[in-house]
C-alpha cells in the first residue's frame, strides 16, 4: 500500500480509516513538568533560568495544563459529531510535547490496522512551529512503522467559518462582561504566540494571525467604533533574538499612558484553551491592567463550542471528497494541504 508523506500530495482524496486529532500537549503533574519543557524546547538556546522560571508558574499552579483535558473534550465531541454524521471513524490523540506522543498514536494505528488516518493539526496558522514541526513528527511516527501507516493532514483552517464566528461570539460575550460604560469605548487586543522575527519572516503566519482578527474585529464591530490591533505574548529563547513584538504587557503600559481605560483581548492565536492562555493573558496581561486601573476580560478559546468540533468533521468530509466545497472567510484563500515542500522553513537556532 502506498503511504502518503504529510509534506507531499496526494492526487486522489482518500477516504480515512481513522482519525488523528495532533496537539500540542501539556504538563499532567509536578512530575511531567521538565520533561514537557525539555520536549518543547529541544534543540533551542533558551536559558536555565528562563526554563526554571517557566517551570515555576506550572508548578504554582499545580504542575498541570488545561490543554490535554481540552484536547480529550475536543475529541469527544468530534466522536459526537461524527456519530451524528452517520460517519463510523474512530479518533485518536497524539500530542508533540507529552504522552500519548505523536509516535506513539501512529504506533497504536498501526497495531489497529488502520492505514490511512486523516491529522487534524490544533493549531490552524502556518509556521515552523505550528505547523511543519508537527508533519515532522508525524513523518518520524510514519517512519518508526515503516511506512505503514499513511498520515494526510487537514488543511490549515485559520479563516473557517467554525474558528472566526465562533471567536467573534466568544469576544462578544467578553465584553458584555465589562461595565455599560466601557462596552463602546473598549480598545481589542488579539494575541498570539510572538515567533523569532526570522521565522515569522518566512511564512506566512502573520498575515494569517491579522487576517483572523480582521475577520473577527468586523463581525464583533460591524459600524468600526472600537479601535483593534495584534499583540503578541509568550516568546523565549535568547534576549539578542528579535521577536514579533509589541508584547501584550508592553501595549498595555502604553494605552494605559494613552488614556485608554478598558482592553478586551481575543485569544486568536490559541484555538484550544492552554497554560499560556491563562498566565501570560489571565495573570500577567490582567494584573498589567489592573495596575492602571483599567477594565479587562478576556474572551473564551472556541474548542467547547460545537460549531468547533462540526467544523473539524467538515474538514474531514472535504479532504475525502472528490469534488469538495471548502467554506472559508477572508481575502487570503483556501490554504493548501498538504503544505508545500518549501513552506515554513526549519529556522536557524542562535
Amino acid at each position: 500500500m502506498s503511504t502518503l508523506n504529510p509534506l507531499e500530495c496526494d492526487s486522489k482524496p482518500k477516504k480515512p480509516q481513522a482519525i488523528l486529532l495532533v496537539g500540542f500537549g501539556g504538563p499532567e503533574g509536578p512530575e511531567d513538568v521538565w520533561p514537557f519543557l525539555e520536549s518543547v524546547t529541544a534543540g533551542r538556546n533558551i536559558p536555565t533560568d528562563r526554563l526554571t522560571e517557566v517551570a515555576d508558574r506550572y508548578l504554582s499552579r499545580g504542575g498541570i495544563s488545561p490543554v490535554n483535558g481540552r484536547m480529550r473534550s475536543v475529541l469527544d465531541a468530534v466522536q459526537k459529531t461524527l456519530k451524528q454524521e452517520q460517519l463510523d471513524i474512530p479518533v485518536f490523540l497524539g500530542n508533540r510535547n507529552s504522552t500519548p506522543f505523536i509516535e506513539e498514536t501512529i504506533e497504536e494505528l498501526d497495531r489497529q490496522g488502520l492505514t490511512e488516518v486523516a491529522a487534524w493539526i490544533a493549531s490552524p496558522y502556518r509556521s515552523y512551529s505550528s505547523c511543519r514541526q508537527y508533519l515532522e513528527q508525524i513523518e518520524a511516527g510514519v517512519e518508526r512503522v515503516d511506512r505503514r501507516v499513511s498520515v494526510t493532514r487537514l488543511r490549515p483552517h485559520f479563516d473557517h467559518p467554525g474558528c472566526i464566528d465562533t471567536a467573534a461570539d466568544r469576544l462578544t460575550e467578553a465584553l458584555l462582561d465589562l461595565p455599560k460604560d466601557k462596552q463602546e469605548e473598549t480598545h481589542l487586543l488579539f494575541s498570539a504566540h510572538s515567533l523569532p522575527l526570522s521565522a515569522a519572516e518566512s511564512c506566512s503566519y502573520v498575515e494569517e494571525i491579522h487576517e483572523a482578527a480582521r475577520l473577527i474585529a468586523e463581525r464583533v464591530d460591524p459600524n468600526n467604533k472600537l479601535s483593534w490591533e495584534v499583540v503578541w505574548q509568550s516568546r523565549s529563547g535568547p534576549p539578542q533574538v528579535p521577536w514579533l513584538i509589541p508584547d501584550v504587557c508592553d501595549r498595555i503600559d502604553e494605552l494605559a499612558s494613552e488614556g485608554i481605560s478598558s482592553i478586551a483581548i481575543s485569544p486568536v492565536g490559541f484555538i484550544v484553551h492552554n497554560f499560556e492562555i491563562e498566565w501570560d493573558l489571565d495573570v500577567e496581561a490582567a494584573e498589567c491592567a489592573a495596575g492602571h486601573g483599567m477594565a479587562f476580560v478576556r474572551a473564551e478559546t472556541v474548542d467547547s463550542d460545537p460549531r468547533f468540533a462540526e467544523m473539524i468533521v467538515d474538514l474531514i468530509k472535504e479532504s475525502s471528497s472528490e469534488d469538495p466545497t471548502p467554506l472559508s472567510l477572508g481575502n487570503l484563500g483556501i490554504a493548501p494541504a498538504p503544505c508545500p515542500g518549501d513552506c515554513c522553513p526549519s529556522p536557524s537556532r542562535s
